[in-house]
């Protein structure tokens, strides 16, 4: 597909943001708007977390006249069918899922629904109504029991610890599937710790910073003995928007080594979104705990099921392909995420 003619077409029809009510989704939908795009924005408004906060998300998105909501639920096929034939989107960004590592340990049903079902619904829109290139999350705990640093998408990645792991280890190879059958581009994107201003409820800088907050201890698994390569939005929104045009070409590497993404010629490939930059658990507590001016209750914790002592992304190949370095420190990023929460709960600065 010529990556002119896509741009050219994306600037009038609208491009489709599922999970437009969620972190990612929404500050996506917002770049694309403030860049002049038309989106339509899908969510089901789920209770997983606060919906108030999607619901002010999305009055934020409301307020531009290109955006267009549609709340619709992912595995509901008749009506994701309708939705696809009646906008025939030349570009897909699905970021809908239901997320949490260990919400999957309890919730099992809800990850094959939102997941693996309606991934299958979005791949057959695109597969029946033209889509030219679909950019779908998957996560940095496909990497699963891997001890190899840093992760890359070379490595194997068949030891998922969680079913929310395994569902989005899922996505990737249906997504390949497709590329190979349909030659519909597909570009997946594993995801390193997200975090900063509208950001998710369940994650731990929020938590952390709420609990603080309110006075109340902030657990440390593994007795805080762990190391995650923080993201921030800023940083996540650039990459995707980059790769909108970025449209993949048959021949390429699929993002697989030893033979299995190797295989044919589908027009399909994997990215890591990190920052490149393990933090170590304490020090990001130290950070939260100076922008907040507060010092937290500490409470050790053993390690979770589920859970991964440290990721780190390798993103070599961002850097290669989109000319993507990651700009924003953990304490840039931490600063920034303090100010929002303060001013979103309407707390003073002496919290």
């Amino acid at each position: 597909m010529d990556r002119g003619r896509l741009g050219d077409m994306m600037s009038d029809q609208p491009i489709l943001v599922t999970g437009a009510a969620g972190f990612i989704g929404f500050h996506t939908a917002r770049q694309l708007l403030a860049e002049g795009r038309n989106v339509v924005g899908l969510d089901n408004l789920d209770r997983y977390y606060d919906p108030v906060l999607k619901e002010a998300r999305l009055n934020i998105l409301r307020q531009a006249p290109r955006f267009c909501f549609e709340q619709t639920d992912l595995a509901d096929r008749a009506s994701m069918d309708r939705l696809f034939a009646r906008h025939r989107f030349p570009a897909v960004i699905h970021l809908a899922a239901q997320a949490g590592v260990r919400h999957s340990i309890d919730h099992p049903h809800a990850y094959a629904d939102a997941n693996l079902e309606g991934f299958l619904n979005v791949l057959e829109g695109c597969r029946h109504h033209q889509c030219r290139h679909l950019i779908y999350a998957s996560s940095s705990s496909v990497y699963g029991a891997n001890t190899k640093l840093p992760f890359s998408v070379t490595d194997k990645v068949d030891r998922p610890v969680s079913l929310y792991a395994a569902s989005k280890r899922a996505n990737e190879l249906m997504a390949y599937s497709y590329s190979h059958l349909y030659r519909i581009p597909t570009t997946g994107l594993r995801f390193f710790t997200v975090y900063g201003p509208w950001g998710r409820p369940d994650m731990a800088i929020f938590l952390f910073t709420k609990a603080i907050v309110e006075g109340r201890p902030i657990r440390l698994f593994n007795h805080g003995k762990m190391r995650r390569d923080f993201t921030y939005i800023d940083d996540v929104t650039r990459v995707i928007l980059k790769l909108i045009d970025h449209v993949p070409q048959g021949g390429q590497v699929a993002g697989e080594s030893g033979g299995e993404g190797q295989a044919g010629s589908a027009p399909a490939r994997i990215y890591n979104i990190g920052n490149h930059r393990p933090e170590q658990l304490m020090h990001v507590v130290a950070v939260l705990e100076n922008a907040l001016g507060l010092e937290a209750v500490k409470e050790m914790a053993p390690m979770q099921p589920g859970d991964v002592m440290e990721t780190f992304a390798d993103i070599d190949d961002l850097k290669r392909d989109l000319g993507f370095a990651p700009k924003t420190s953990i304490e840039d990023g931490i600063r920034l995420f303090v100010a929002w929460y303060r001013d979103h709960y309407g707390l003073t600065t002496e919290v």
